[in-house]
């Protein structure tokens, strides 16, 4: 595994991951992946094709590709291709090529929407949420499109998706891939999530499932966008804290009885996570309940305590993904159902 030369972290960044990660081995593993380029994961786009198909057509292109999870045969990881022994040519393990930048977009095969560029913590939210052909589904932060397609096939085109964004910029690359994977199923919306849920209340629109992939501080994203670093700062992630609350309150309001919703974050940072669903069991209290869930990899547990704030026990049936447990990005997924 090759490694990076990374932005040195801000100090209080550092101090706030000795308090996450307080064990040294745990520790250094942590900041050790940080330094290695992510993976290459893609989701086969099962509206336009099988993934044993696909594979193959990926094949002739000299690329080695693998499943990292069986359960989930879509999910894939392009591990590099076959050498061609031109100069310049990077090696990695297993004698494989490196993909030169950009190839994996550039293939015609992606053109034509048969797989999506993901990174594997990002699918965890539609793997959580499981939704089905038929129901009514709410993604209120969608653009890039990554989890509204990914939704899409799992409903196989059916029922009713509506994608919010509140961006005109990032709404337009949310219809392009929209189009691109086949999606038809959907209606795209541009709304500031938090009066977006309110107007949907006022005409009692309900919704089966409902996802809140809430805008954060992406600590978790720091292998593929080491600018991270430079751009962290602590007022941005009690300002976001702040949005998100709104954001999952206002969502839940818009959720069926016997309803399921997923809030995720691609952040470590406590305030962005367990402190959002604490209050989110407190606004509500009995009329919500944190549902357990499994994922295909290791997650740890919520933490009910942080800087002197002490949080329900149920939120430990959240989960935390480090970047360093499954060679992947950093992430957070809870899952919660409408009682009454």
């Amino acid at each position: 595994m090759k490694l990076r030369k990374m932005p040195e972290p801000k100090e209080e960044f550092v101090k706030r991951i000795e308090k996450l990660l307080p064990e040294k081995k745990d520790r250094e593993a942590y900041w050790e992946i940080l330094k290695a380029a992510p993976r290459n994961s893609i989701r086969v786009n099962t509206l336009k094709m099988r993934p044993a198909e696909l594979i193959k057509k990926l094949e002739t292109h000299g690329w080695k590709v693998s499943s990292p999870w069986k359960t989930f045969p879509e999910i894939l990881i392009v591990d590099g291709k076959t050498p061609t022994g031109k100069d310049g040519e990077l090696l990695v393990k297993g004698g494989l090529a490196k993909l030169e930048p950009g190839e994996l977009g550039r293939a015609l095969e992606h053109l034509l929407g048969y797989y999506y560029i993901q990174e594997l913590s990002s699918m965890l939210p539609i793997l959580a949420l499981n939704p089905k052909e038929g129901e009514i589904y709410l993604d209120l932060c969608a653009s890039p499109g990554s989890k509204t397609t990914q939704a899409a096939a799992k409903m196989w085109n059916s029922g009713t998706i509506i994608a919010n964004e509140v961006s005109l910029g990032r709404m337009r690359i949310l219809a392009s891939n929209l189009e691109r994977c086949g999606v038809t199923n959907t209606i795209i919306t541009r709304k500031d999530g938090r009066s977006f849920c309110r107007s949907l209340e006022e005409i009692k629109i309900q919704f089966d499932k409902i996802l809140v992939d809430a805008p954060c501080s992406g600590e978790g994203t720091l292998r593929s966008s080491p600018k991270t670093y430079l751009m962290w700062n602590p007022k941005t992630i009690k300002s976001l804290s702040a949005l998100q609350k709104q954001l999952l309150k206002n969502a839940f309001s818009c959720l069926k009885v016997g309803g399921e919703m997923i809030y995720s974050t691609c952040t470590h940072a406590p305030e962005e996570n367990e402190e959002v669903v604490d209050f989110l069991l407190k606004e509500f209290a009995d009329e919500v309940e944190v549902v357990d869930f499994d994922l295909p990899l290791k997650t740890r547990p919520g933490i009910t305590v942080w800087n002197g704030k002490t949080f329900s026990d149920d939120v430990k049936k959240t989960k935390r993904v480090y970047p360093q447990d499954n060679d992947t990005e950093g992430f957070f997924v809870s899952k919660f159902r409408r009682k009454k």
